[in-house]
């Protein structure tokens, strides 16, 4: 007999009535925010009193502990007059939000809210942040809101907007390349490439930097030396990015089984070894990726409503919710990797407890 999904053992689902655009945990991992389409922010708390929970037995394995209590409802929030575009944790706690109304707003767990930036007429689509300031980007201008704010004009729009692993820079996405942004200098650097740019990734490391391109390829830059890493062959394109916590190995979407390239090959190659996939194969293409933030894990959502957990080119695969047609818009790990949670376009959210009883780590 097949074991149910993960989600109806050990997590909880609320549905809402608007799309979930984004998803990101605050800081302390105790919030999941969901940005929804319909201008609104829905907040579900990490904790369940009387939840689900795994025993461990003295013999060895663990007992399943059935919930004694409901999980507690979502709050929501309304934050934008029309949709919600971006969604990212805040470095003064809480969520920063952008949306079509021209509005970049702070949001508190508590429901309180500020508003940053009222820009009539434009959309703030773009959000980032890092411990010492917020980005955001209209069109073709990105800002930066720290101690000493500052913008910066691009020849076309910007795409994606992601701090390195040090928090002192900024990439943005565009058609031709990635701009690097240094926040002391704010001189910027273009890494170019042809073609249009619609993510970025940086490796924890922060020795790689990728992009998903609209020309179903990805595009890598070896930071120390400048060297350029083209990595193509995909069906569909590579939407949404991850790295492993080691650095090793980089996941994308962009086919039916999430793409794993290796990012330590052998000594004299400067490209990746040829990927390996994981998950299940099909013809439903894989819509989000997330690698755990500390073990060779990857949740792997598709575009049929299902979510998986599998490891780099590995085989075995763990259901943690089942398809139900509307595809996986979002999902992203908590802080401490506890916790998962995931989004649809259809307006279902999840969150599931995914403690470290349930897994055995080998080497990737």
């Amino acid at each position: 007999m097949n074991a149910p999904p993960l989600i109806e053992l050990l997590g909880a689902r609320w549905v809402t009535d608007a799309p979930v655009v984004a998803l990101a945990w605050d800081a302390t991992g105790r919030h999941a925010g969901f940005a929804l389409g319909d201008g609104s922010v829905a907040l579900a708390a990490s904790e369940w009193p009387g939840g689900p929970a795994l025993k461990p037995r003295q013999s060895g394995g663990v007992d399943f502990v059935p919930a004694r209590e409901p999980p507690l409802p979502v709050a929501r929030f309304s934050v934008h007059d029309g949709t919600c575009l971006a969604l990212a944790a805040d470095p003064e706690g809480g969520f920063l939000s952008g949306g079509d109304d021209g509005r970049l707003v702070h949001l508190k767990v508590d429901g309180a809210s500020e508003v940053l930036v009222d820009v009539d007429g434009e959309w703030i689509d773009l959000v980032a942040t890092c411990p010492s300031g917020r980005a955001y980007a209209t069109g073709r201008r990105v800002h930066w809101l720290g101690t000493k704010p500052a913008s910066l004009a691009l020849a076309g729009s910007a795409t994606a907007l992601a701090f390195n692993p040090a928090g002192d820079q900024l990439a943005i996405a565009h058609h031709g390349g990635v701009t690097l942004w240094p926040l002391d200098t704010h001189v910027p650097r273009l890494l170019a490439w042809p073609g249009y740019h619609r993510n970025v990734a940086w490796s924890p490391d922060g020795r790689y930097l990728v992009s998903g391109m609209e020309e179903n390829a990805l595009h890598g830059w070896r930071l120390p030396d400048g060297g350029d890493i083209e990595m193509a062959g995909y069906p569909g394109q590579p939407r949404s990015l991850s790295f492993s916590a080691d650095s090793r190995v980089l996941v994308t979407s962009g086919g039916p089984r999430a793409v794993c390239w290796r990012f330590d090959p052998p000594a004299g190659k400067d490209h990746p070894n040829q990927p390996r996939e994981c998950g299940i194969a099909g013809k439903t293409p894989v819509t989000e990726v997330a690698c755990h933030p500390t073990h060779p894990l990857i949740a792997v959502g598709y575009h049929n409503g299902a979510v998986l957990l599998c490891q780099p080119g590995g085989s075995d695969v763990l259901f943690v919710k089942g398809a139900d047609t509307s595809p996986v818009s979002a999902i992203a790990w908590s802080p401490d990797g506890g916790r998962l949670a995931m989004g649809t376009e259809a307006g279902e959210i999840g969150l599931v407890s995914l403690p470290e009883a349930l897994f055995h780590f080998g080497s990737p």
